[in-house]
């Protein structure tokens, strides 16, 4: 498992009954994870006074409580700074675990030694934008939601970040993609961080099992002559690491030879050394 356990202002407290306990620079939150299916002592007190906790409905969905929260606040992970605000489906604006995979392509890029085109799909509010674009990448950061882009923008400006080669686009990735190929753009790393379930500006659904192994199909063709990476990330239990790992080696591998590897990524536990899984990550890298 790839663990994200380089964070200072964040950490997974502890995990209980479907529920985990974060500390979020200088807040706390309780949230539902269904990966937590296991039930141990909840001894640490912030459990009970936490600044936040959402609240899982049985109907679907559910609503947070708050006590003593800002409506926003800040957290760093390197030199990066994110704009953090809970909202309605239980998140704040940054995946945590995903720090495994930014410190992975940041060090590519800074060890290629010459100019590197990153693609972000499904870019939501920047955090692997931020990543590439400090490591010296030019980054095109693409994602459906206007508000998503207005907020990773906000992150770069927090970063230092806003004078930075970075294309903030709001539209639909696939689309995107299939525009890149007629315009004969291409990418030197891609990142993607699609949804299980989503729609376009203009209402296009997107079911991940149908969607992704397209989209890497297309993808192969706006990838340079010599790539670096190519990173997709799944939340979905039904993409396993195998799957990821298949998909890169049969369209990306074969055309340009390097390695896969694929696994879980996790977030360790402070309160009792377990790892909290968090999906699953594909990795294709140059060799």
């Amino acid at each position: 498992m790839w663990i994200a356990d380089q964070w200072n202002d964040y950490e997974v407290l502890d995990t209980s009954c479907g529920e985990k306990l974060e500390r979020w620079g200088d807040y706390y939150l309780v949230r539902p994870d269904p990966q937590v299916l296991w039930q141990t002592p909840k001894k640490l007190k912030q459990w009970k006074k936490p600044n936040g906790h959402y609240h899982r409905s049985s109907r679907g969905g559910g609503q947070w409580e708050f006590f003593d929260l800002p409506k926003t606040w800040d957290i760093r992970y390197r030199e990066l700074t994110f704009h953090l605000q809970p909202f309605s489906f239980k998140h704040t604006g940054v995946f945590p675990e995903q720090a495994v995979n930014w410190d992975w392509f940041s060090d590519k890029i800074r060890k290629a030694a010459r100019p590197v085109k990153v693609l972000n799909l499904f870019a939501y509010t920047g955090g692997a934008t931020l990543a590439a674009a400090a490591a010296g990448a030019a980054v095109t950061h693409v994602d459906a939601s206007k508000g998503m882009v207005n907020w990773a923008k906000e992150n770069a400006q927090a970063s230092g970040l806003k004078d930075k080669p970075i294309r903030w686009l709001v539209d639909d990735c696939v689309k995107f993609v299939e525009r890149e190929i007629r315009r004969g753009n291409h990418y030197d790393g891609i990142i993607m961080d699609p949804p299980s379930y989503g729609r376009g500006p203009k209402g296009e659904i997107w079911k991940i099992e149908e969607k992704i192994f397209p989209l890497v199909q297309l993808c192969t063709k706006i990838l340079s002559k010599n790539p670096l990476f190519f990173l997709i990330n799944s939340y979905t239990t039904g993409l396993q690491p195998a799957v990821l790992s298949y998909m890169l080696g049969t369209e990306v591998k074969s055309k340009f030879g390097g390695k896969v590897t694929a696994d879980e990524i996790g977030l360790p536990v402070s309160s009792n050394g377990l790892v909290l899984p968090c999906g699953a990550s594909g990795r294709w890298e140059s060799v």
